[in-house]
């Protein structure tokens, strides 16, 4: 099949991001009063916005979840992030070869702040690839799950939403591009894909390179 489009999240896709941003978060919680481990981080928040767990945050903390204490959160994670982060294993190769494919109708359609996964793009060095194509689920009514983000990538390059190829690798993720009619491929570069039971993605798979090969 070829696709009209392909759309990419960022965060564990193109960039293995989430083990530092889950880092900081989890230095800053525990900070807050919230004592939890690395594993219970990755699983409550990989995939979301922190602003989505509001009410847990707040619960556990006893404290409200305040704006200086996400740009604390925002400062502290890009200052690791710009010292420590590394694209995905040949995921600038998979954005070269969806660009090909699709003559350059290619995005980004992250649940993460716009200002973040730009400057992850950049760092990656895919910026030219992906232009002003890059979407937040911040900047919309709802993120993800919800398939806001993918249809707002869909509509700007003027792709038909069943007609995309969506790359993801979190459940919720892979619900807001099932949900946009696309079809989605799930990436889960360590394990099994356990991530995606009982969701129907139309492919599991473990490196870029796969990506690469059916794309050509």
């Amino acid at each position: 099949m070829r696709f009209e489009a392909v759309l990419f999240d960022c965060d564990g896709v193109l960039v293995d991001s989430e083990p530092i941003t889950n880092g900081v978060l989890r230095q800053m919680l525990n900070e807050a009063g919230w004592s939890l481990n690395q594993a219970e981080c990755e699983r409550i928040f990989i995939g979301k916005a922190v602003r989505d767990e509001r009410a847990r945050i707040e619960a556990e903390t006893g404290r409200p979840l305040t704006e200086d204490w996400m740009r604390a959160f925002y400062a502290r994670r890009d200052e690791r992030l710009r010292a420590e982060l590394q694209a995905m294993d040949g995921a600038l190769d998979a954005v070269v070869a969806a660009h090909r494919h699709t003559g350059g109708r290619i995005a980004c359609a992250s649940g993460a702040d716009k200002a973040k996964v730009v400057m992850q793009i950049e760092m990656a060095g895919m910026a030219s690839y992906f232009g002003d194509r890059i979407f937040s689920g911040h900047d919309l009514p709802r993120s993800k799950p919800a398939p806001d983000v993918y249809l707002a990538a869909a509509a700007h390059i003027g792709a038909d939403p069943t007609r995309c190829l969506v790359i993801e690798d979190t459940a919720t993720g892979v619900r807001a591009g099932l949900d946009a009619g696309a079809t989605v491929w799930g990436y889960c570069p360590a394990g099994h894909g356990q991530a995606f039971e009982g969701l129907p993605v139309a492919r599991v798979f473990h490196h870029m390179k796969v990506l690469v090969d059916a794309l050509l």
